[in-house]
């Protein structure tokens, strides 16, 4: 058979008008589809392009084997009106799209994905039909992401979705673009860039208030195919993850009574005697509110791994991390002679063993911790563990690259 597409016959019984089908194989990579037989027509059949039988075949904007990812796929037909279009990956992934309001054309919705052969399939209103196929060129780079919170899981009202990026992003509209956040409660809320402690891009969606308990929030994260820039790369995937905000609960820690009460849906329910860090140099603490990144049990903490020399090397229990920079809230009963009398500690929350096990034993992933008090070294930054609420609500707004 030439290259040219060979018409199929069908015997219509007598009485019934007859439908027009054009069915093809896929066409060679690169090439147009056309409706024209490979020999000249007979009376019995359609010649392509006349008024009387219209060419139902298809262009695709995307051809070969090596066509540019990231792009819409744009499928044309040569006269008529498209009934439907589908256009369907190796995997079985779809790309939806819509038809033009003149029934000529169909955009997907969706760019097409690095490394991965689409095949098309179109249909007309008077019955006829038509495929192609591509393949796009493969990533040179693949840029991957990280999650947090963890998927399913419950966590406190001060969580935000946070994303980590493991290479540069150049292009962080095109990104955000695809981050979809839906909650049960249309809790309103927005993305802001920021610089993760690591040094990584990243970008964090909050509330403008706090989360309202039972809240339940999905992210699907439409990023296959999204270039992000030169340095960055290509995402080959979507992500997805949902999590649930459990009870109202925040942590008060005052530096100046040198108290920590844990409150719940506005009541007090425990109220301890602490000692923060040293005021006055970098054994400081930080003021502002850290929300409570996990929960780590019995660690072993050592003072150069957050550039305080040799200072301590310690086997610490009920330990609650604040912030990237070494900050916790931790069972400290070498520092007894201080708590609720003074700041003697090298940066930490500490608390006898009975009520940081008590603390330990309540608070959840996501609980804010509101610190106060003038015994600090400023104010935690919001790349410095989830320090966003810290930014004013228009101030962080304003770091959605979509603005």
């Amino acid at each position: 058979m030439s290259s040219a597409r060979r018409r199929i016959r069908r015997s219509v019984p007598a009485g019934r008008p007859a439908r027009r089908t054009l069915i093809g194989p896929v066409v060679v990579l690169g090439a147009a589809l056309t409706a024209c037989s490979g020999g000249p027509a007979t009376s019995s059949e359609r010649v392509a392009g006349s008024a009387k039988n219209p060419d139902t075949s298809i262009s695709v904007n995307l051809k070969g084997t090596r066509a540019a990812a990231g792009q819409p796929v744009k499928v044309t037909l040569a006269r008529g009106e498209l009934k439907k279009v589908t256009v369907t990956g190796a995997k079985g992934e779809a790309l939806n799209g819509r038809i033009s309001a003149d029934g000529r054309s169909w955009t997907s919705a969706r760019v097409a994905a690095p490394g991965t052969a689409y095949t098309v399939a179109a249909e007309d209103k008077d019955g006829g039909s038509d495929r192609a196929g591509f393949t796009t060129a493969a990533a040179d780079k693949v840029n991957k992401l990280t999650l947090a919170p963890g998927k399913d899981t419950t966590v406190g009202i001060g969580q935000p979705l946070s994303i980590v990026f493991d290479n540069p992003v150049k292009d962080k509209a095109a990104v955000e673009k695809g981050l979809k956040v839906s909650t049960s409660d249309h809790t309103e809320g927005s993305w802001g860039w920021l610089q993760d402690y690591s040094g990584k891009d990243r970008v964090d969606w909050r509330p403008k208030e706090y989360w309202k308990p039972g809240t339940k929030v999905t992210l699907d994260a439409e990023l296959n195919g999204v270039d992000t820039g030169a340095a960055g790369g290509w995402f080959v995937r979507d992500y997805a993850t949902t999590f649930t905000i459990g009870s109202a609960q925040v942590v008060k820690v005052d530096l100046d009574s040198h108290r920590l009460a844990l409150h719940r849906d506005g009541k007090q329910v425990l109220d301890v005697p602490m000692s923060a860090g040293t005021p006055g140099g970098d054994k400081a603490s930080w003021r502002g509110t850290a929300v409570l990144m996990s929960k780590e049990g019995t660690i072993n903490m050592r003072s150069e791994t957050v550039g305080l020399g040799d200072a301590y090397d310690k086997m610490v229990d009920y330990s609650m991390r604040l912030t990237w920079s070494g900050m916790y809230a931790h069972a400290a009963p070498w520092n007894t002679a201080y708590f609720g009398r003074a700041n003697h500690s090298s940066g930490c929350v500490g608390m006898s063993d009975a009520n940081a096990a008590s603390l330990y034993g309540q608070v959840r992933v996501g609980d804010p911790f509101e610190i106060t008090g003038a015994d600090a070294k400023g104010t935690v930054a919001e790349g410095n563990g989830y320090g966003a609420w810290n930014v004013s609500w228009a101030d962080w707004q304003a770091k959605s690259a979509l603005k």
